[in-house]
């Protein structure tokens, strides 16, 4: 198909499968970097402004305000540049800077909150609470408000029909993060209403409130829910069998492992999913095909997830965990 927008870039990103030694499971990674934005957030931005167009919340030529980490922001710049529209990114510390350059390197203004926070404490809170006061105050303009949109889980059922087609023999498992929970949602959900069996996992970062644990500051970007803030209102938890928690040094040494073995950068968050995918597995919990997102890239993260400086410094790294990863994907045990 020769694309003559961007948006039309969206979707029909590749699988990769990954074969699990000793096991009857095959991992295939859903490449949703390959989106013109670099995440699979791409679909739900799209999906959120031609909704609040469709319905007049947005008028033509309107303002987008929406409170983001990145890369729902990126998608939303992309989308907004397209449809001749303003956008205002409401961000925080916490933002890989790679994605505040690139937010506007495609024309969206950023808004920064206030206030003292470490450097591992997400802002959610505030952020939320400033991009629904610009959205009331300026004219025009739409608090996109993605953790309460219910465009957001409908955004992705081009990616479920994509993996349906693209593996034609089933889908048995599927693992992803959740954050405001609109891509577990709109997944899982498809997903079980082809095949009802099918298991589905949800991988928030330690630290994140979104099963009930206690809250604490990490370091995983745009992925769980701070303590202090609320768990978005487009998570449906009827469609996920089974939450569970993974470490920032987990993820982020899963992450630089599939850099180093299989030669695809994929950001912290799915590092963390693919940990916890393989554990699953290793386990005997998962079987068949089981799918995981590359929600995205890690060429976002060069300056942090693989920088030897910035994880030694933080005390994030930990060897053991690619000798782990070792073993559950060649059955030996190498030098990482």
């Amino acid at each position: 198909m020769l694309c003559t927008t961007v948006t039309q870039l969206i979707g029909q990103t590749p699988v990769m499968p990954i074969a699990v030694p000793n096991s009857d499971a095959t991992l295939v990674l859903k490449l949703e970097k390959n989106n013109p934005g670099g995440s699979m957030k791409d679909r739900m931005a799209r999906s959120m402004v031609l909704a609040a167009l469709e319905d007049g919340r947005l008028p033509p030529g309107g303002t987008i305000v929406e409170s983001s980490s990145g890369n729902t922001g990126i998608g939303l710049a992309l989308v907004a540049l397209e449809l001749g529209l303003r956008f205002i990114a409401v961000v925080d510390h916490h933002a890989a800077p790679d994605k505040i350059r690139m937010m506007r390197a495609l024309g969206a203004e950023i808004r920064y909150v206030e206030g003292d926070y470490r450097e591992d404490e997400v802002a959610v809170v505030e952020r939320q609470r400033l991009a629904a006061q610009l959205g009331a105050q300026l004219p025009e303009a739409l608090f996109m408000n993605q953790s309460d949109n219910p465009a957001n889980p409908e955004g992705y059922a081009g990616l479920v029909d994509e993996l349906l087609a693209q593996l034609p023999n089933g889908i048995d498992g599927f693992v992803g993060c959740v954050g405001t929970g609109g891509s577990m949602t709109g997944i899982a959900r498809r997903l079980k209403r082809v095949n009802p069996a099918v298991r589905t996992i949800a991988v928030e970062p330690a630290g994140s409130i979104v099963f009930g644990k206690p809250g604490h500051p990490y370091y995983q970007s745009g992925t769980g829910t701070p303590a202090g803030d609320e768990v978005g209102k487009v998570l449906d938890y009827g469609c996920i069998d089974e939450g569970v928690q993974v470490t920032d040094t987990q993820a982020f040494e899963t992450a630089r492992f599939i850099a180093r073995r299989c030669g695809l950068l994929v950001g912290g968050s799915t590092g963390g999913t693919i940990y916890k995918a393989l554990e699953f597995i290793a386990a005997g919990k998962l079987s068949g095909t089981v799918v995981t997102p590359v929600a995205d890239g890690g060429e976002k993260y060069l300056g942090s997830v693989f920088d030897d400086e910035w994880m030694d410094k933080r005390g994030l790294l930990d060897p053991t965990i690619a000798t782990q990863l070792d073993i559950w994907l060649t059955g030996t045990t190498r030098a990482a």
